[in-house]
């Protein structure tokens, strides 16, 4: 997950994308417009991964749902910001310790979501906690 201003100055091909910490994958861009609530489009992006995954592997079948649930608290704004830390940790131990891509598919939006637009997530979890108290 890169921001446009990003996209603006890289080439769209592999080694590009590598060097900004993002990557081509099976070659599929998806493009969002300023509107787009990404926390959700991330979120979504989590459910399908984890309904995707066959079980074999611990990490992507325990992960991959443990990052969906916390995603959709974060959709809410109902996390702790110690949380968007926790889910980078978790992405790093599924990351490369699966037998096939699906795991590393699964922890790379996540990353680049925190990479890119943690403060996007920090602010709906004050957000929240404003309209809670």
């Amino acid at each position: 997950m890169l921001p446009k201003g990003v996209c603006d100055s890289i080439h769209m091909d592999f080694d590009s994308l590598r060097e900004a910490g993002s990557g081509l994958g099976t070659a599929g861009v998806i493009v969002m417009d300023k509107d787009t609530d990404l926390i959700y489009a991330i979120c979504r992006l989590s459910q399908f991964y984890m309904h995707e995954s066959c079980g074999q592997c611990t990490p992507c079948r325990e992960g991959s749902g443990w990052l969906w649930r916390v995603m959709k608290r974060m959709v809410a704004g109902n996390a702790t910001v110690d949380e968007i830390d926790m889910l980078w940790d978790v992405t790093k131990e599924i990351e490369g310790h699966t037998i096939c891509a699906l795991g590393d598919a699964a922890a790379w939006p996540i990353q680049g979501l925190i990479r890119h637009f943690r403060p996007e997530m920090e602010k709906r979890i004050m957000e929240y906690r404003k309209r809670a108290a």
